[in-house]
């Protein structure tokens, strides 16, 4: 869950996992963590058409989550450019 500063300007101010309610540390509105933030607009063929759902996960709840999945999540690493 993102809660801005001001929320015209969109500055991170402080930034808590939905699913156990950690505080993640933001610093100067970047987040020193790493999250798992999803968005997802619900479209015409589902029960939640139009409606779009926003969630942050810590690394454990996601762990927890995707641990779960009959299917494994598709893990490919990336470099980060300089």
């Amino acid at each position: 869950m993102h809660k801005y500063q001001n929320a015209k300007e969109k500055q991170l101010e402080k930034l808590i996992c939905n699913c156990c309610g950690k505080v993640f540390l933001v610093e100067n509105g970047i987040v020193k963590e790493g999250v798992c933030s999803v968005d997802c607009l619900w479209g015409y063929f589902s029960e939640k058409d139009g409606e779009r759902h926003q969630f942050d996960l810590c690394e454990a709840c996601y762990d927890k989550i995707t641990g779960n999945f009959k299917i494994p999540v598709d893990k490919i690493s990336e470099k980060e450019l300089l």
